[in-house]
Parts: structure tokens; sequence; C-alpha cells
């Protein structure tokens, strides 16, 4: 009896010995987590074959291609692709399935695999070429060159396509700094006859100089960077015949003015008509317009949006199969909905949803055109689900049930979906699912918990009441060792400027992992999702309207009153830290409630909105000639001196978005004005900084909040 007692005893007074050994968490597990394994792991290569019933994905050291019922049809070993590739080291990233070819790029070559027959046909383009896309249809590749445009075919013969000797004149990239939902420049047509191209004239751009300080001696390296209420690009859309080799230009639209925004643009289904949203410059105006390819000619307007604060298109047009009828994505109504039109009359056919929630995009048709299928927030704007609504009636139906955030691909036909989700406490789960069915017809995989082993806490979701009366959602991250009878001084962690949402329903509330990190040191994170921020509707984002910083603030400081409700919280020990817009915020709250925060940390941050670009600041401030007060107001080198906390700003020298001039002439006011804060440089970065030099950054960043808030 007292053997076993004794048995009892040890295991009681040492379970430790027993138990699996806690990981620590280190700040550079945390910045590196993607690499070290510490997020869920993910199904790679997943996609369906644009043309076929098929999916893909990435297995091991294989690529494995399943039908709808989950059966394997082929499967493609490394080994298999290096007869073809000798030196592959590793399966490769694929751009694109269909039911031949696997495309994807080798190099600076494409390579369009013919799977079945085990035959490559490699297009090469010039290592420096950017912006490279591919035309499956007719095994060509777009890619630009410094500011021109060429096509590459099988016989690798460089065709210029769009080739100006004026520097100032940009063809086949982005145009409007990307806003507008504009992430390319090129835009091959349904049968891959037509190259549509973005071009845009900079020679009225004010040329700003960034200095790289790896020559002997340090070099300009300037670029065109279009100022608030100064001189903009001029846009074009070009169309060039692969069949004719010549190069149609579109009539735009005279009533936008010069330098309005040619934005989302959209091919027809015949190839006859290209469709563009312009914009004016003041970003109150569109007008829906169709243009004839054969000859560039402008065929109608088919409808206008105006708002007296802004209008902004985000997604082009999407044509129903086998119709003249298209559905547009509109805020019109105070929220992301979706409208059926008539694509010859331009008649409004149907407000197909009239949700009170934000529609995010466009998921595809069913293969008959009966049913359209979209992403949107639901009822919760933390979370993302798939939608069916019927063309003819109108009728919604929302297809995923799992709460949380749901990624989806729609298939070939529309009747089957991949789906992987994660929630808050869910890693990321995958599955093969068919529209209207309960069950998944596979899972192919439910990932563990990558940080089971370190024994973190997860987040608490909140929500408040805040500016205007609106629900505020916030997050709160514990310490694992948290104790509610000892005081936490706090990080509030901010971005809170518009298209950003930080707090969703995502594996761990979506915060990074340094934020974890920061928490086993003893620290509170508090991140609060302000008016401006997206996925609430254009009211909610729309209040920031010409005064940029001060209801965000105020609801920051409803979430400081949160806090100060805790009886764990220091709130003699608070600080703040934000990059981009966040970093704006920061500035703004140590400057205008300077008695509330300690300590902060300012990441490429906007000082005064009249240095920052044309397209983003115009919408929401409209220039300074237009909005002097608001300019002055939210200028921060009009009230540095009210700063009282220790505050670090950063920067990166090769800043092209937030350019170095904010961060400089904020420190040149608080010379003239005697404050003292601090300053720190890094000499080869852009807006973000990546890499091994981020660890530096992160180090640098809450080492400051640390010895400043004590």
């Amino acid at each position: 009896m007292k053997k076993y007692l004794k048995i009892i005893f040890f295991f009681l007074v040492f379970p430790a010995l027993f138990a699996q050994e806690q990981k620590t968490l280190s700040l550079e597990d945390a910045v590196f987590g993607w690499w070290k394994g510490l997020y869920p792991k993910r199904v790679t290569n997943l996609q369906w074959a644009k043309d076929a019933p098929l999916f893909m994905f990435s297995q091991a050291d294989s690529i494995i291609i399943r039908d709808v019922n989950n059966q394997t049809r082929r499967v493609i070993s490394k080994e298999t692709l290096k007869k073809s590739f000798p030196g592959l080291k590793n399966l490769p990233h694929i751009q694109i399935f269909t039911s031949t070819y696997l495309v994807f790029q080798k190099d600076s070559a494409f390579v369009f695999y013919d799977y079945k027959n085990g035959k490559p046909i490699t297009i090469k383009t010039p290592s420096a070429a950017e912006n490279r896309d591919v035309c499956v249809k007719n095994l060509q590749v777009a890619y630009t060159m410094e500011n021109n445009l060429y096509l590459a075919g099988a016989d690798n013969h460089r065709i210029p396509v769009a080739v100006h000797e004026n520097k100032n004149i940009v063809s086949g990239q982005a145009i409007a700094r990307s806003e507008f939902g504009i992430t390319k420049g090129t835009f091959w047509s349904p049968a891959g006859r037509y190259l549509a191209f973005y071009q845009k004239d900079e020679t009225d751009v004010d040329t700003y100089p960034l200095v790289d300080i790896s020559q002997t001696p340090a070099a300009l390296k300037p670029i065109k960077y279009p100022m608030n209420g100064r001189g903009s690009e001029e846009p074009a859309v070009g169309v060039y015949d692969t069949k004719t080799g010549h190069t149609v230009y579109l009539k735009l639209f005279d009533k936008a003015g010069k330098y309005h925004y040619v934005t989302n643009l959209s091919w027809g289904p015949n190839e006859k008509y290209i469709y563009l949203a312009e914009v004016n410059r003041d970003q109150n105006h569109m007008w829906f317009n169709k243009y004839k390819v054969a000859d560039g000619s402008f065929v109608k307007t088919l409808f206008e949006e105006e708002n007296e604060k802004w209008v902004e298109p985000e997604h082009p047009a999407y044509f129903v199969p086998g119709t003249q009828q298209f559905v547009w994505l509109s805020e019109r109504d105070g929220f992301m909905n979706l409208y059926l039109y008539d694509a010859v009359s331009g008649r409004l056919i149907r407000h197909l949803t009239d949700n009170r929630w934000v529609a995010k995009d466009m998921a595809g048709f069913s293969k008959d055109g009966k049913y359209v299928y979209f992403t949107g927030t639901g009822k919760d704007p933390r979370q993302t689900h798939l939608f069916r609504v019927k063309l003819k009636t109108g009728l919604q139906t929302q297809i995923t049930r799992d709460g949380g955030t749901h990624h989806v691909q729609l298939g070939y036909d529309g009747n089957y979906y991949l789906d992987a989700y994660s929630a808050v406490d869910v890693p990321n789960i995958t599955c093969l699912r068919k529209t209207g069915a309960k069950k998944p017809v596979a899972k192919l995989l439910e990932a563990p918990d990558p940080l089971k082993d370190y024994g973190l806490k997860k987040p608490e979701m909140i929500s408040l009441k805040g500016s205007f009366t609106d629900v505020l959602y916030g997050r709160l991250i514990k310490p694992s060792h948290f104790d509610p009878a000892k005081k936490y001084p706090v990080l509030v962690y901010v971005y809170g400027g518009p298209h950003v949402q930080l707090v969703t329903d995502t594996w761990m509330g979506g915060a990074s992992l340094w934020m974890y990190w920061l928490a086993e040191q003893g620290y509170i994170i508090f991140t609060l999702d302000n008016h401006g921020s997206m996925n609430r509707g254009f009211d909610f984002e729309s209040v920031i309207y010409r005064r940029l910083g001060q209801v965000e603030a105020q609801d920051q400081m409803y979430g400081v009153a949160y806090l100060r409700t805790l009886p764990y919280v220091d709130t003699d020990r608070i600080a703040v830290h934000g990059w981009s817009f966040g970093g704006y915020m920061t500035l703004t709250l140590m400057t205008e409630y300077p008695e509330v925060f300690k300590a902060g940390v300012a990441g490429g941050p906007v000082t005064d909105w009249k240095w920052y670009e044309v397209m983003y600041g115009e919408r929401y401030m409209d220039t300074e000639k237009q909005n002097p007060e608001g300019f002055k107001k939210t200028s921060i080198l009009n009230k540095i001196e009210n700063l009282q906390g220790k505050l670090l700003t950063v920067h990166g020298y090769m800043d092209d978005v937030v350019v170095p001039q904010h961060n400089i002439a904020l420190h040149d006011a608080a010379i003239r004005k005697g404050v003292q804060m601090d300053f720190y440089l890094y000499p080869r970065d852009k807006h973000g900084v990546r890499g091994k030099r981020r660890l530096h950054l992160m180090k640098k960043m809450l080492n400051f909040i640390m010895e400043n808030n004590k």
C-alpha cells in the first residue's frame, strides 16, 4: 500500500516530468513563422481545371489530379517532371491548369506541359521581363521591359506591342497606383485573339528623388509620384490583334476629364466589345462605358453612378454564360450588392441582392447560367461565406455553414467547390464539396494546431459601441501565464485605414505571431477595427471623408475606455504601434491624446496628406485647395508639439508608397518646435521591411516599446 502511495505522490508532485515539455516561442520563430511551420498547413497548388470537372493539388513529391468524386485520374511525380526538366529541385507552382496543360514558370521561361503526353512547350522571356501574363488559348506570354510591352510565342520571337522612346509612356502595367481594384495591366480576350492593355502618360506627374546608397557615390533613383492636387497620369487603353499585328486605341470618354481613371476593364464574351468603368478625378462620378474593339469607337454609356463622397468601382463586369447579360457589384445602396444588367441596352434587369452586409467577390456561375455564386460576410462582418443567387428570381441561399472565413474556388460547372476555411480555434480545414450538400465529398486536409506545444492563449474576440453607436470589433491577446490579479501593460496595435480589416474570424483571430511573442513577455495586445475599415458598408467607412484620422482616433479611444474597465490593465502603461496608415494613426493618437500613450512606434507613416498620392488621397481628403481646414487639422506637423510619450518613427529610405519626405519633414518640425523623438532608417527598404531585415525591425520596435512603456 505504501508503495502505491509513493507512486501517486510522485506523479502529483512531479507532473512535468511526464508531460510533454512546453516549447518557448522566440521572436525569430514568430517573425519567420511561415518558414518554421508555425502557421497551419495548407493544400498547395490547389485549383480547378479551367475547362473540365477536374481539380489538382500537390502532395509529397507529386501533383495529383482528381475528378469531382475525388477519384484520382492522374499522378505526376517529380521524377516524371525531371525527365523533361533535369534540373528540377521542387515541384513547380502551377499557374494554370487545364485538361491538357500544366502551366508554370521556370526561371524566366513559361512551360506549357502537356501532362498526358509528357511533352513541354517552352516560351522564353528575357530575364529582366516583368508583368508576365500567360494566355493558354494561344500559347503566348505578354510581358513588359522597362515601360514597353511585348509578346513571346512558341517560336520565342519578341513581338513589340507598345514600344515608345518617350519614357513617360508606360504600357502594360497597372495604372492609377493600383487603386480601384487594378492589379495588372494586360487583359487577354476570352478566345485569346486580342490583348488589351493599360497605358499611362506620366508627363505631368512629378518626379520624386529616392536615393540608392549601394553605389559610390550614392545615386538618385527617381520615380514618378503623383502627389495630391498636382499633375496626374493620363490613361489610355490599347487593343492588340495577334492575327493582324495591329493595335487600336479606344477613344476614351471625354466627359470624365484628362486625368480621369480607367478602371475594371472587362471583355465581352464575343470579343467584340470592351467595357470600362471610368471615374472622374474628383471620384464622385462613374460612367460604365462600352467600346467597339474593331476601331476603338465609343458605343454608349450603359449606366452611371454618383455619390457626394466617392464612387469606387473595384470589380469588372461578370458576363452570364451564353447571354448578353452581366452582373455588376456596387455599394450604391450602402452595401456591396449584385445587380443584373443587359449589355446591349444598359437596362437594369434586376437588383439581385439587397443585403445589409457586404458582398466581397464573385465566385462564378453555374454552367447553365441559372445561378451566380459570390462570397460575402453574411451577418457577421468578421466572417466570409459562399452564397448562391438565382438570376431569374433573386432567391439567395447561403452555401457554407461552418463559422469562420471560407476561401472558396468554384468548379468548372458550378456544382462543386473547394473550400479552405479557418476560424479562431480552427487552424485550417480543406474540403471538396458539392453545392447544396451538407457533408463534404472529401476532406483533403484537417491541419493540426501548429502551436499546441507552445501553450499560447487563444485571442478573446470582443465587441463594443463606438462613434455613432456602431458596433466595433476587437481582439485581446493575453499571456499564457495570465493572472487576473496582476496589472499588465498594453500595446494597442492599429491600422485603422480603408481596405483593411484586422479582426477576423480566422486562425488566432488574424493576429501575427509576434503579438503572441509580446504577450509572453507580459503584455496584453489590443486591436480594434474602427470606422473607415472595410467590410462594414459605405456609411461605416465613409464617415472619415475629408477628416482622416479623426473619427478613427475617437473609436480607438473607445477601445482605451474599454481597457480601463479591465482590472488587470495598467492604464499608466499603454503603448501604440502601427505601420503605414497605422503609423499615421499612431502619430494621431499620440498627439491628440498625448496623456494616454506612454510610448509609440510609427512605421512608414503619412504625416501630411498633401504629400500622399492623388488616387487614394483625393478620394478620402479631396485636395488641399478644396479642403484646407481638413488638411490643417489632420497634419501631424501641426500638432507634434503636443507629444508627451516616447516616440520612435521608422521608414524605408526607398519607400515609393509613403515617400520619406513624410517622416523627415515630421522630424524637421519636431526640431523647430523643440520636441525630442527618435528615428530609425532602413536604407535599402521600400514601404515594407522584408526577409532577415524584418527580424531586425521587430527587435528594434518591440525593444523600444518595452523599454519605454515601463
